[in-house]
């Protein structure tokens, strides 16, 4: 028996509250005396049972639980004792599925050696260590330092700034606010404006640069104070949930994205059994995994390049709004691949959508490709099988969990021609009296300063809200029509000032990976070129629409350059020497053309042009 009241990420702070649980095989009992937000470590515990593997869990291998340590520090409420035993995730791996990862490929080794899930505790013994003298982060072991401490967002970007780390939020469906947008900007400014900034990702969230690991700690729990984690935002896990940026604020709305991006976050990254951010449920799967849940016809979302994209369409009978679903879509160093129909439709509502997603990460889980990592993503799965028979997969799944949802066949889609929506400049709302303000943040990137400036535009104009862009800029919603022109006038949008309220047709298209500045396989500096020619090209050309522009440092393509009107992607060139005559090697870029989003969402598979120099 459980007795216990929490939130959701996006809800109010956890309260203090009682959670006893009794009757247990090894009569373990765990009373939980305070608990003031999600965080792990922002708990006091008092554990009576015994100290071996058994624990609440019953009797488990060894590896299959690890105890959690919780040594007290400054930074983290008082903690009395030792946390409860948490489940790994290779503990809810089939045999089979352990046995495939034992003779996999390297990073399934480094797994398979030490649960990855291990970095929710080591994180912090790391830091103690490193704070203390008692070790340096050079001494970290290589399984640890470039893989598993990506389980709680922290990316090391050795080959550009060793020693420091870019930290990566969860952030379901985009929306922050000016708290947690100020707490960004003062967890990166000791490190500098050089390497202490801000971007927006192209999955509407947010990472942090230049962060140092003994500091890791204390932005950890500060995120977990203000109803977000880093937990289980990189590598061989569910990514940021994408949704809709106008959720709720919508004229043309068909479904409110924002309860079902918010319950699989929950799904994904929320330990049903501790309550605790950190789910081990998801924590070993073949490879990354992306969910994009778009919420009308001009799939903000970007549905056609996620593993699941779910686009919303009315049942032809019935008239009840669903999901038709997409999957497999997905780009990559070696391929690049557009969803395919999956045949299925399913109702938009939280409890679908939760056990329909809880189904495919379940099968890719236990059984995707655990030895060549360029075929461990789900559109490999799904051709494996054909879609019909993938299908069949999903639906035994789901009804083994015996929650009510039916999966019916696709239902057929509009053929009336529809416009996709501008989300920059000045729109109204379903509600009177209020207007959307999309505003340009170049490439996505924020000085410290800029940051605090969105915060405080927030706090005035939008009651403090701020919606995140897959375009990677930002939206201040429920702005009053009588308050616009007062925001139009801003300093921090006017005169010298990147950000923009109404930028122009190509300034304001412009998307960049983090580029060769971070990132060691960007071949080329993406984001001050980007950012220079789209202003230059503002200057010297007038275009009749949008004309969208991504700059990608490498053919990993984080950059989306095949989805766009116009993709740079960096690449080997040659340019002769006008001293010597001879070629000699330059950075350079291929060329992508005619990338489109939206409904009718199509990849460029193929450059237009190769090797061109970037200069």
């Amino acid at each position: 028996k459980i007795r216990h009241s929490h939130s959701n990420s996006s809800g109010k702070n956890y309260k203090k509250t009682s959670l006893q649980l009794g009757n247990m095989r090894t009569s373990a009992i765990i009373e939980l005396v305070t608990l003031s937000c999600t965080a792990k470590y922002a708990a006091a515990f008092v554990v009576n049972g015994p100290s071996q593997s058994s624990g609440i869990f019953g009797t488990l291998p060894n590896r299959y639980v690890r105890r959690s340590s919780c040594a007290s520090s400054s930074s983290r409420l008082h903690v009395m004792e030792k946390a409860i035993d948490k489940r790994t995730g290779i503990s809810y791996l089939p045999e089979e599925t352990i046995a495939r990862m034992e003779k996999g490929g390297p990073i399934e080794k480094h797994k398979f050696k030490k649960d990855p899930t291990a970095a929710f505790d080591d994180v912090y013994s790391f830091a103690a260590a490193i704070r203390s003298g008692e070790m340096d982060w050079k001494d970290l072991e290589a399984g640890d330092l470039d893989f598993r401490l990506k389980w709680v967002g922290l990316l090391h970007r050795g080959k550009r700034t060793p020693g420091r780390f870019m930290m990566r939020m969860k952030i379901p469906n985009g929306i922050v606010n000016s708290d947690q947008m100020r707490f960004y900007a003062k967890s990166v400014e000791p490190y500098g404006p050089d390497i202490g900034v801000i971007d927006i990702t192209t999955r509407q969230n947010i990472q942090m640069r230049g962060v140092a690991l003994e500091d890791a700690p204390t932005i950890i729990d500060g995120l977990h104070a203000l109803n977000q984690t880093s937990l289980q935002s990189a590598l061989d896990n569910v990514r940021n949930v994408v949704g809709s940026p106008l959720a709720g604020i919508d004229d043309q709305e068909m479904v409110d994205t924002r309860d079902i991006c918010e319950g699989i976050n929950d799904l994904i990254s929320l330990d049903p059994v501790t309550g605790t951010r950190g789910n081990p449920v998801w924590g070993n799967l073949p490879r990354k995994f992306n969910v994009a849940i778009s919420g009308s016809r001009d799939d903000f979302a970007h549905t056609h390049i996620n593993d699941i994209g779910l686009q919303p369409n009315v049942h032809a009978t019935t008239g009840q709004m669903g999901f038709n679903v997409v999957l497999g879509g997905y780009i990559s160093i070696k391929r690049a691949a557009e969803s395919v129909d999956g045949n299925m439709w399913i109702p938009a509502d939280r409890n679908s959508v939760y056990t329909f997603c809880e189904a495919i990460f379940r099968i890719f889980r236990d059984e995707g490709e655990r030895k060549d990592r360029q075929k461990a993503r789900l559109m490999w799965l799904v051709e494996k099988h054909g879609v019909e028979e993938f299908k069949a997969k999903v639906v035994a799944e789901v009804e083994s969990y015996d929650r009510g949802l039916k999966i019916e066949n696709h239902q057929p889609r509009p053929t009336d021609e529809f416009v996709r929506r501008n989300l920059l400049g000045v729109h109204p709302q379903p509600q009177e009296g209020l207007m959307r303000c999309g505003i340009l943040i170049p490439c996505g990137r924020f000085s410290v300063a800029e940051a605090r400036q969105v915060a405080d535009l927030a706090d005035k104009y939008s009651g403090g809200e701020i919606r995140l862009t897959v375009e990677q800029n930002i939206i201040l919603p429920n702005v009053k029509e009588t308050d616009v022109e007062a925001l139009r006038a801003e300093p921090a949008l006017n005169g010298d000032s990147r950000m923009k309220l109404s930028p122009g047709r190509i300034e304001g298209n412009l998307v960049s990976c983090t580029g060769a500045q971070f990132c060691g396989l960007a071949l080329v500096e993406t984001k001050q070129n980007a950012e220079r020619v789209a202003n230059k090209l503002e200057a010297l050309v007038n275009v009749p629409r949008d004309i969208r522009m991504h700059w990608t440092g490498c053919p990993n393509s984080c950059g989306q350059a095949q989805a766009a009107d116009i993709g740079i992607m960096g690449a080997p060139a040659r340019r002769e020497d006008p001293e010597t005559g001879k070629k000699k090697a330059v950075p350079g870029c291929n060329i992508f053309v005619g990338g489109e989003i939206g409904e009718t969402g199509h990849l460029s598979l193929v450059p237009a042009m190769k090797g061109i120099p970037l200069e």
